[in-house]
């Protein structure tokens, strides 16, 4: 197994982009994720001396960056309050939840009978996203457009399920609102 060194000098050059790029798309603020970035390296720079060689470099300052993304929400939730919501969901009701990865075609798919009708829908929900409170958007798309399991979003981003739920339920109603307004 090849044993990896670290080369602090270049992690500007060789890892900003990339890492920027990772936090951006999870925390939707470009100013937090160039905190968070910086915040990253710091953190790499202080426990230099734990790391092993095992993983490569990149891989290592992402782990550090995916404790800061969670740190950072783990943050704005405690402002918040522990304010926890119960809702009972049957089978039946998680199932029509499911309206918009049923009938929304993948925006970039070639396969659709319209192509430029689903860029433009892809456009439009991607639009719709935007408009969503920061949280609500962030596990939107981590659980329904990235199909990450609802244990590991409830994991990253320090929530229950009930509350991962409630807020996908809130994102679809809010998602389906906008786009009825903004593009049937």
């Amino acid at each position: 197994m090849v044993k990896h060194k670290l080369q602090p000098d270049n992690w500007v050059d060789q890892y900003a982009d990339y890492l920027f790029n990772y936090a951006v798309s999870r925390v939707s603020d470009a100013e937090i994720a160039k905190d968070l970035v910086q915040e990253t390296f710091f953190a790499g720079l202080n426990s230099a001396k734990n790391f092993k060689g095992d993983a490569a470099e990149r891989t290592w300052l992402v782990s550090i960056l995916k404790r800061k993304v969670i740190d950072h929400y783990r943050k704005i939730n405690s402002k918040k309050g522990k304010a926890e919501v119960r809702i009972n969901y049957s089978s039946d009701s998680d199932a029509e939840g499911d309206w918009l990865e049923q009938q929304v075609a993948d925006p970039f798919s070639k396969d659709g009978d319209n192509i430029l009708e689903n860029e433009e829908l892809g456009l439009a929900i991607q639009d719709c996203i935007t408009k969503l409170p920061q949280k609500q958007a962030l596990v939107f798309k981590l659980k329904t457009i990235q199909g990450m399991s609802t244990e590991d979003v409830c994991n990253e981003l320090d929530i229950n399920p009930s509350n991962l739920w409630v807020m996908i339920h809130r994102a679809r109603t809010a998602l389906m609102g906008c786009l009825n307004e903004n593009w049937f």
